[in-house]
């Protein structure tokens, strides 16, 4: 491939080094799994079986009655869930004698339904990213503040019986001046991120299942907090790398780098492969762009905190799109604009496709280390309906 080096004063020209190759022969396209998606749904209903309660709708909608759910009753309703019921259920294999769900995915929004008022309904959604806990709750627009979070969040344990989680992650970058204050009265670390892939596989399912079907649906209502999408901004000098390429491994690879990251604890971030449920064989070449740096440590630690989320290609302006938190974009890297490069960029965009928008980040202190001091497994998602 062509030269391509970060753009830093300081930096050296990259060398050649193996990558993808516009020439490369990809598997069938497997989309991003959307709802109904089989493989999410079953996750879902299996997991549902295990749990043990269903709670009648609050006030803002049409309740019904309150129905406590036996494993066996479980299985016969899965079919017919009340749209109007709101869900109250954690898994009981869970230990919940060490917290082992020291994490939560959170969205607290507006839905497209009215309620009885003629206004629209607000949401708040919880799952850990095993989607062993699950929550829902609906609330009136007129009580959406950091109080009625705050006490929600702390009802959530007490329904549940767990302990406060640690860290609670959420998506919108509107709500997180509320968010943040709930979280901060009680202890818990807000973190912004769009890396709440089972909560955002989660909304897309209940869009279908529940949204659509409840009796105060308004079709064709936009989301009133869209996600933001900003012009990317320059990248911090202490983010710097001294090369970098677009490179593959084949998915059993990236399968085994992800579990030695867990085993090690490494810098990075994973996804649960399982949950996802992408149809890739262990043979396909998954897309990534490999980081040089003589300072690798020092620059994984700081990537680690910025909880990247995807990577793109701006064949248009020849440079590499890193996005992270919620509401941030950086332009990661450029390179010289010819053919080459632009197929060999095309190509890479293809690949990701092909792999259901899996990629991965690695950094390495060279090209050539089959080492990675830093590994973030990143996936392409649509923004949610809701």
């Amino acid at each position: 491939m062509a030269t391509i080096g970060f753009q830093s004063p300081r930096i050296r020209s990259s060398r050649l080094h193996s990558t993808v190759s516009p020439a490369i022969s990809y598997p069938r396209s497997i989309s991003i799994p959307r709802p109904p998606s089989r493989r999410l749904l079953s996750a879902i209903t299996s997991i549902h079986r295990r749990f043990n309660l269903i709670r009648p709708a609050s006030s803002v909608t049409s309740p019904s009655d309150s129905v406590v759910l036996e494993p066996e009753a479980a299985e016969e309703e899965d079919d017919e869930v009340d749209p109007t019921s709101e869900v109250c259920f954690l898994d009981l294999d869970v230990d919940r004698t060490v917290g082992s769900i020291t994490e939560w995915e959170l969205d607290f929004c507006s839905r497209p339904i009215l309620d009885e008022r003629g206004k629209k309904v607000w949401e708040l959604v919880v799952c850990d990213s095993s989607l062993s806990l699950q929550y829902t709750k609906y609330f009136p627009n007129n009580v959406i503040n950091s109080i009625t979070l705050r006490d929600a969040i702390a009802s959530i344990t007490q329904e549940l019986g767990v302990p406060f989680p640690e860290k609670i992650r959420f998506f919108r970058s509107q709500m997180q001046t509320i968010i943040t204050k709930a979280c901060n009265e009680l202890g818990i670390k807000p973190v912004p991120s769009k890396r709440c892939i089972s909560l955002l596989l989660w909304l897309e399912e209940r869009y279908e299942t529940v949204y659509t079907r409840h009796p105060g649906f308004q079709k064709g209502s936009k989301p009133l907090l869209a996600l933001d999408n900003p012009f990317p901004m320059e990248l911090p000098e202490n983010l710097f790398g001294e090369r970098w390429a677009f490179v593959q491994l084949p998915y059993s690879a990236v399968r085994e780098e992800v579990s030695s990251l867990e085993k090690r604890r490494a810098f990075g971030g994973t996804l649960d492969l399982d949950l996802l449920g992408l149809e890739i064989e262990d043979k396909t070449l998954v897309p990534g762009v490999a980081v040089a740096s003589s300072r690798a440590k020092p620059l994984a630690a700081w990537m680690n905190g910025l909880e990247v989320d995807s990577m793109e290609v701006d064949t248009s302006r020849a440079c590499l799109i890193l996005s992270a938190g919620v509401a941030t974009r950086y332009v990661y890297a450029t390179y010289k604009k010819t053919s080459v490069t632009t197929k060999e960029a095309e190509a890479w965009e293809a690949a990701k496709k092909a792999c259901g928008g899996l990629h991965f980040l690695a950094i390495q202190e060279n090209l050539d280390s089959d080492d990675c001091v830093g590994f973030w497994l990143l996936l392409d998602l649509p923004p949610p309906p809701v």
